[in-house]
């Protein structure tokens, strides 16, 4: 198995950039701005980058250490970036006692990744999740927002394999 997190170089594009700088000059100084400004530049890169937190920062004239604290709050920040296709396995109460630990870790060896990670290639991102709201089809797993339900790790690979 390949490193516990798979290090993705940034892409933001110049015109990423030039979108989330006109935001952040029209919210700067006005209270309350951090939390927009985070859920825009998430909204822009489908993640916290460094690189674009770094900007945000500088154009808010805020410390980055502020940017880091509110986000790491706030479970809909992430900090990795995600795949083509999100993979989500739920490990809330009703799919754990029904096996998703196994499927997670099906999930994880099929796409040589573990939890939280990307692919080398950015078609997959995999997450642990908590309770989805399907428990009756216990175990659970996402791919975007195709839900597969009643699993076993052995039907893992087979259903990986339409979005390779």
């Amino acid at each position: 198995m390949p490193n516990c997190k798979t290090v993705v170089p940034y892409r933001g594009t110049p015109e990423q950039e030039e979108e989330l700088l006109r935001f952040v000059a029209e919210h700067k100084g006005q209270p309350g701005g951090v939390m927009p400004a985070l859920q825009k530049t998430q909204q822009i890169f489908g993640y916290l980058p460094e690189e674009a937190l770094i900007l945000v920062a500088e154009g808010m004239d805020v410390p980055l250490s502020e940017l880091y604290s509110v986000a790491s709050f706030y479970a809909q920040f992430s900090f990795n970036p995600k795949g083509e296709h999100q993979v989500s396995v739920c490990l809330g109460t009703a799919c754990y006692v029904k096996g998703s630990a196994d499927v997670l870790e099906a999930v994880e060896k099929k796409l040589g990744i573990r939890t939280g990670s990307i692919t080398r290639d950015g078609r997959f991102s995999l997450d642990a999740t908590r309770c989805i709201g399907a428990c009756g089809l216990a175990p659970v797993m996402t791919v975007g927002g195709d839900v597969y339900g009643r699993l076993t790790p052995d039907q893992v690979g087979a259903i990986l394999d339409k979005y390779m």
